[in-house]
């Protein structure tokens, strides 16, 4: 629920946000403001942290590798194809096994 705030702004930035949204539309120019400042200010402080973006626990579909994940979504996309196809028969693409640069 929105709550109001008394604020001062320069005489000559108000003109310039009025010339933008007409003074109907300050406070949503302002709110929308304040938001995307605050994302970035929020963005900002992600990016300067330590902490690691990509979390292991967070993806365990990944936990047998990133090829087998693959894998198995190109497998489900071939079955998705093959019913919206009506039933018919869809070729299916051979996925090519490649060998690891370990092996």
């Amino acid at each position: 629920m929105p709550r109001r705030a008394h604020i001062l702004l320069p005489e000559d930035l108000l003109r310039e946000i009025d010339a933008i949204v007409g003074p109907r539309g300050r406070s949503a120019f302002l709110v929308e403001t304040a938001r995307n400042e605050v994302r970035r200010h929020r963005l900002l402080q992600f990016l300067e942290s330590k902490d690691p973006a990509w979390k292991d626990e967070h993806h365990p579909e990944l936990a047998g590798g990133a090829g087998n994940w693959v894998r198995k979504l190109r497998t489900e996309g071939e079955v998705f194809v093959g019913e919206r196809a009506g039933g018919k028969r869809v070729a299916k693409t051979p996925v090519k096994k490649r060998k690891s640069p370990a092996n």
